[in-house]
């Protein structure tokens, strides 16, 4: 028997003995047809109850399919801003690096302390594109997708900063070097005087 047969047959019982009941409290007599009528309406309740039931799971469940894609959408943005941010980094270095050494107004003993300041960003940025290897491909200590959606955003920060960063040290050399030149030509200008 289901729930909405032991319900109507609930209603039933209760319809026929609650009469009999209620004569000998001395209390009046009713038609039996009111509480068959109140019988059924149970059973439709019972019924309307169960579907809503049904429908607040299921709506559960969709809230709980759209938090996971919600999750795995975040995360999805924060590992695409990271490549991105780690492809103008090894840009950065590639072509102003490359920039910034070759030019004569950079001493040959600045020439390590440079390249080891960049050579730093880039190495913290392929130490945090192997953690997010791991994180992506294992369950990496059982986390949640928001534990592992929330340390990917953490990183893609950590590369909005190392961008900045290097971008700010490429400046400041480019300062150097214009600056440096601007001083050899002052200095070796010639005068006609």
């Amino acid at each position: 028997m289901n729930h909405q047969t032991k319900i109507a047959m609930l209603a039933i019982i209760i319809a026929l003995i609650m009469p009999a009941r209620a004569a000998s409290q001395g209390m009046p007599v009713y038609d039996n047809t009111n509480f068959i009528s109140l019988a059924k309406s149970l059973i439709e309740s019972a019924k309307q109850t169960s579907q809503l039931l049904k429908t607040v799971n299921f709506l559960k469940q969709q809230k709980e399919n759209l938090e996971k894609v919600n999750s795995v959408v975040k995360q999805l943005k924060a590992v695409q801003e990271i490549a991105e941010n780690n492809h103008r980094l090894f840009d950065i270095v590639r072509d102003d690096l490359r920039e910034i050494l070759n030019s004569p107004y950079i001493k040959p003993e600045e020439v390590t302390r440079i390249s080891d300041s960049f050579t730093s960003i880039i190495e913290n940025s392929l130490e945090d594109l192997d953690f997010i290897d791991q994180i992506l491909s294992s369950d990496y200590l059982k986390m949640t997708d928001a534990e592992r959606a929330s340390i990917l955003k953490e990183k893609e920060m950590n590369s909005k900063e190392m961008v900045a960063e290097i971008n700010q040290k490429t400046q400041r050399y480019r300062d150097i070097i214009s600056f440096r030149e601007m001083q050899d030509k002052i200095n070796n200008r010639e005068t006609d005087y």
